[in-house]
């Protein structure tokens, strides 16, 4: 394991300003992006005012790896239902869409009925097939392919979600690995 002495860390800010002189070049040279959680809808919208899905398809395809909860997952994908309109979940479809797939954060959340709500989005069409992940579960793709879950915690789980041709959905149970 790497000790903590090696990892350099730095963060981009966008509000007021960019915080670094070459948001480009500062994004290419990390290893990882890291995209906390927050309003997805307010956070694509900064970043295309700021030229970000351009620069972050050149991180991807460059090999930095790509990772976030919340927004910070939402992001990468086509998009997922969202609290970021208002009060009640909402489909998001403006994601950067680099993996092919729509995201269900926050499955297990008791106080949100987000594992509803994702199911009937996807039944319905509102959302593309894609992964529901439990809180502390993490996607890892390889290219555009789910290469396998990984969990932080014991005993969360992850789906893969799609259309059942019947008006409902059909889900498939994808164990994560305990990290």
């Amino acid at each position: 394991m790497a000790d903590r002495a090696d990892v350099e860390f730095s963060v981009l800010r966008l509000f007021t300003q960019p915080s670094v002189p070459d948001v480009r070049g500062h994004l290419l040279a990390q290893d990882v992006i890291l995209v906390e959680g927050g309003s997805v809808v307010n956070l694509m919208a900064v970043w295309r005012a700021h030229g970000l899905p351009q620069i972050l398809r050149e991180c991807w395809d460059g090999g930095v790896v790509l990772t976030g909860s919340s927004a910070g997952s939402l992001c990468w994908h086509l998009g997922g239902p969202t609290d970021s309109f208002g009060d009640s979940l909402a489909p998001f479809t403006d994601g950067l869409g680099l993996v092919p797939y729509s995201n269900g954060v926050h499955d297990d959340l008791d106080d949100q009925p987000r594992r509803r709500v994702y199911r009937e989005l996807v039944a319905t069409g509102r959302l593309a097939a894609g992964y529901a992940t439990e809180d502390g579960v993490g996607l890892y793709y390889v290219g555009t392919g789910l290469d396998e879950a990984v969990s932080v915690l014991p005993g969360k789980q992850a789906w893969w979600v799609e259309p059942d041709g019947r008006g409902g959905c059909a889900e498939q149970a994808v164990a994560p690995r305990l990290i």
